[in-house]
């Protein structure tokens, strides 16, 4: 960062430690559950909790990873009582005790909502324990992480072709509906939950190494150099059969971007070199295309490019924009290159004025010139959490401060 002045590093590193104290008091203050448990399954935009709202383990995984992770850049012990309140709550109700892994939702009292065994789920809860162990020491919450990375390996590996398959009955045997949302499409294999299987079985692998750590990382991996990215257009292929056939019909551009720097700190965290050197020009690639061709007409990062109509959509999501600035200060610190640091700061400015809630708090999921009068989206919900703001949060001030290598 030494192109840049001392007190220009300063002056944004204030505002990112700020912006992740925002976040994490946002969530304290609102988003816990006193009646039920646990964490709200919803808060409204206004940031009233709905204690009748289902609970998803998602949301619950993410503020564990959250509140373990951000106690390593605040002394905090609210935030230190939050991590341990949403261990707790993950290990009493959504820990499937007869057949393992973790419960997709429960209802707003803790009881079973739906039991099947989502793999993006599985997932997040390694991603979460890890975390926790990290900052605590607690054996099992590392035991509890291995044996969910086992029931992965077991149970939702393709040992034949290949890849992680998308989901299961509590028992862990095949359903017909495998999708992760009613948005997407109902397919066997998806770069998304192998974006999270490689973020999780990283991040395990880095608190806590072994051989079968090591062998699952470097596995998915050569699963995206070798499949899931098409090495034709540096876009991920987004829906895919067993057989790896694509079946896509748009571009993410969030995830494009999010998976540049997931790869990078995946290879980092295997640490060997010659996997380094052979997949880190396709982490590059994948940055380089998103600014090309994923920009919007204000400097924030579009949605997503639907492949037939040639259409990209304008409109912007708030995780988008918290992937893209991590993505673009990644491939500035690999590459020097002064277009990304620009892009990193045009997408920061975005989200102060068109996401952040100056009324309210936290972040909007989509930004207020993209709402039209009848736009209500919850601030927490199933699928948000303070995972892509506040992780952002915290790579950010990472970067800034000369780490990330």
């Amino acid at each position: 960062m030494s192109v840049f002045s001392k007190l220009e590093i300063t002056s944004l590193l204030t505002e990112f430690q700020q912006e992740l104290c925002n976040i994490a008091d946002w969530w304290i203050d609102h988003a816990i559950d006193e009646r039920n448990g646990g964490f709200f399954g919803q808060v409204n935009a206004d940031g009233t909790g709905v204690d009748t709202a289902d609970k998803g383990i998602v949301m619950h995984a993410r503020v564990l990873w959250f509140f373990s992770e951000v106690c390593h850049y605040v002394d905090n012990a609210r935030y230190r009582a939050a991590a341990n309140r949403a261990y707790d709550y993950i290990i009493q109700h959504f820990d499937d005790p007869e057949y393992g892994g973790v419960y997709w939702s429960l209802n707003a009292k803790g009881q079973v909502n739906d039991d099947k065994k989502q793999t993006y789920a599985q997932s997040f809860a390694i991603y979460g324990l890890s975390a926790y162990y990290k900052l605590t020491g607690n054996q099992a919450a590392i035991d509890k992480a291995y044996n969910y990375f086992n029931l992965l390996q077991k149970h939702c590996h393709d040992n034949e072709k290949g890849g992680y398959l998308e989901a299961f009955n509590r028992q862990w045997g095949e359903i017909g509906d495998v999708r992760l949302s009613e948005k997407d499409d109902n397919f066997p294999k998806t770069q998304n939950t192998h974006l999270h299987v490689m973020e999780a079985f990283a991040t395990l692998h880095m608190v806590k190494p072994t051989a079968e750590s090591a062998l699952g990382l470097s596995r998915v991996i050569e699963f995206f150099d070798q499949i899931i990215v098409d090495k034709s257009n540096k876009h991920l292929r987004l829906f895919m059969d067993m057989d790896w056939q694509d079946h896509s019909k748009a571009y993410s551009y969030g995830h494009d971007i999010e998976c540049s720097w997931l790869l990078y700190e995946a290879l980092v965290a295997l640490n060997d070199p010659f996997l380094m050197k052979r997949v880190k020009p396709l982490v590059l690639d994948m940055a380089a295309t998103t600014l090309a061709e994923g920009m919007g007409d204000l400097g924030q990062v579009c949605d997503e490019f639907e492949i037939l109509p040639k259409r990209k959509h304008q409109e912007s999501c708030w995780w988008v924009q918290a992937e893209a600035m991590v993505g673009f200060l990644y491939a500035y610190q690999l590459t020097e290159q002064s277009e990304y640091w620009d892009a990193f700061l045009n997408i920061w400015a975005f989200i102060n004025e068109f996401h952040i809630d100056s009324e309210h708090g936290e972040w909007h999921w989509m930004a207020t010139r993209d709402q039209d009068s009848n736009y209500s989206t919850y601030k927490a919900g199933f699928w948000k959490a303070p995972y892509h703001n506040g992780r952002a949060m915290m790579e950010i001030i990472k970067l800034l401060n000369g780490g990330g290598e």
